[in-house]
């Protein structure tokens, strides 16, 4: 299997490579040159396989033996889930008849990301190892700079991912001020020496586009042999579509009958598009389940491109009334738009006004929509028109796709938004239903999004809504929604053990002023050889 970027056909890569480089020097996202098919017994075969056993499975279809063989994957896989506390890694919860919630939290953050993260972490290791076992004894070793920005549970994960790893620098840029204090304690406290927080005065977005100037920048990539643990890494993709098969199965498994008629519908909260890509490549793969559910926050960028087909930062549509204000029972400027255009909400990691890997669902409208028999010319087509759109997108701030993308973009997903005073809602009304479900507000963005469709399904369609963090990493949205509850109490019923003191340790976090790409370049270009004794600064 190789790799070719969304916005440049012609040059291939190999997983490794793909895997080390993450963003491509054209600005483009990797994607497989096809999605594999799956083996022909795959749901008796694989019907009672572990998470771990999916996991190998799944990614040989991408990874090459030649590249990996099946036994050092297998521990690659094995030594990645090792540290989850739950025996199924990402279990399946029922909620009611037809709505499940599959947990994605069990890992050391207590984030969706750690599915991922924890692999890509082992996989940087084993390259770099690899590689440097075949140079001479006189030859330096190659390094890795690894670079991301995150809206709260990137940074965490890709840091208890990376820390102490061999030949390995990560910088994580977070927006300061705009991720919860738990999720920031949970960065900033970690003070391996090559783990490197900036605290950016911006948005998201800023910090994920000075994130994307300096992949391109080919001179300082070069320099620095930048590597990307954001999804615009393929392999976080990769990784996250193995819990879509050990949810078919579990799910199967927990039906009165196991072989009825159902379909499953999941349903995925998303800010970057990411989690939800992943059940799309699984569909693609032949995991049977209707369309896929994208439920947003207000920042509904994602959203708004299902309803017109405008993929833009700001909606040049009129907004139905009120809208436009702050949500029903928001406060401390809840949903109130900041200069950037960015929607302050509860479900702060879902703040975001670009959805990076939207762009490689863009590719695919284009490629289907685009007429010839040769598939690298359309593939070599399907890049250009990405190009032009995406070139659009950062000019113009939108770009309007042909209403042919817009419909086969229909076929596969539904979208709602959801807000503020909603999320509050599902988890005052989740919390009182029986059995009693405490949820995160990204994960009731989910859960509202799936009950706002629920009445339009067929009766055989079971709901799997993706739950994406631990409830206790939100305090403030989960204790605001069950004030009113007399049987709640947050240390009893939300807070873990391994949150109790976190946020009174030390702290290690460099202050970068503005949302300027050179004064990140500064930081990295100082810090990106460990040295002792260091306790950050400002820049």
């Amino acid at each position: 299997m190789k790799y070719l970027s969304t916005r440049g056909a012609d040059e291939l890569l190999s997983f490794e490579e793909t895997v080390l480089a993450g963003l491509a020097p054209d600005g483009g996202l990797y994607i497989p040159e096809h999605i594999p098919s799956l083996p022909p017994d795959w749901q008796t075969a694989w019907r009672d396989y572990s998470f771990v056993d999916l996991s190998v499975e799944v990614l040989s279809l991408y990874i090459s033996e030649d590249e990996i063989s099946r036994a050092e994957l297998g521990a690659l896989v094995e030594k990645s889930y090792s540290t989850f506390r739950h025996p199924d890694v990402t279990p399946l919860k029922k909620l009611t008849d037809t709505t499940y919630v599959l947990e994605l939290f069990h890992g050391p953050t207590f984030a969706f990301k750690d599915v991922a993260l924890q692999l890509l972490g082992n996989l940087f290791e084993f390259f770099l190892k690899r590689r440097n076992q075949r140079k001479g004894p006189t030859e330096k070793p190659e390094k890795l700079t690894v670079v991301g920005a995150t809206s709260g549970d990137t940074g965490s994960a890709a840091i208890y991912g990376l820390r102490n790893k061999a030949n390995v620098s990560i910088f994580i840029l977070h927006p300061k001020g705009r991720v919860s204090p738990i999720q920031e304690a949970q960065m900033t406290t970690v003070t391996d020496p090559n783990v490197h927080n900036l605290a950016v005065q911006g948005t998201f977005d800023d910090c994920q586009d000075i994130v994307k100037s300096l992949f391109g920048d080919k001179k300082f990539n070069a320099t620095h042999r930048l590597g990307a643990v954001n999804s615009i890494n393929w392999a976080r993709i990769l990784a996250q579509t193995v819990y879509y098969f050990l949810s078919y199965f579990h799910l199967r498994r927990q039906l009165p009958n196991p072989t009825a008629d159902v379909e499953i519908q999941y349903v995925v909260p998303t800010g970057n598009f990411g989690d939800i890509l992943a059940g799309y490549y699984a569909k693609r793969m032949g995991l049977p389940m209707g369309r896929l559910g994208v439920a947003t926050n207000a920042n509904d960028i994602l959203a708004r491109f299902w309803r017109s087909g405008a993929y833009e930062k700001v909606d040049s549509s009129p907004s139905p009334a009120g809208l436009s204000q702050p949500a029903a029972g928001a406060s401390d400027g809840k949903q109130a738009e900041d200069a950037s255009g960015v929607k302050e909400t509860l479900s702060p990691a879902m703040d975001i006004l670009v959805s990076s890997n939207f762009e490689r669902l863009l590719w695919y409208l284009a490629f289907e929509t685009t007429q010839g028999a040769d598939v690298a010319e359309r593939q070599r087509k399907a890049s250009a028109i990405i190009a032009d759109w995406m070139s659009k997108v950062k000019s113009d701030g939108r770009v309007q796709v042909p209403i042919a993308a817009l419909e086969l973009a229909r076929r596969d997903f539904f979208a709602e938004r959801v807000s503020d005073a909603q999320t509050l809602e599902t988890i005052k009304y989740y919390f009182e239903s029986e059995p009693h479900y405490i949820a995160d507000p990204h994960t009731a963005v989910g859960l509202c999004a799936a009950r706002m469709v629920a009445s339009q399904n067929a009766p055989n369609v079971r709901q799997i809504v993706l739950s994406t963090a631990h409830p206790a990493k939100f305090s403030e949205a989960v204790t605001r929604a069950l004030q009113g509850s007399p049987s709640f109490d947050f240390e009893r019923d939300v807070l873990p053990p391994e949150f109790k003191g976190l946020l009174e340790r030390e702290r290690r976090v460099i202050d970068v002023e503005a949302p300027r790409v050179e004064l990140v370049k500064q930081v990295i270009e100082k810090y990106a050889v460990p040295a002792v004794g260091q306790v950050g600064s400002s820049v």
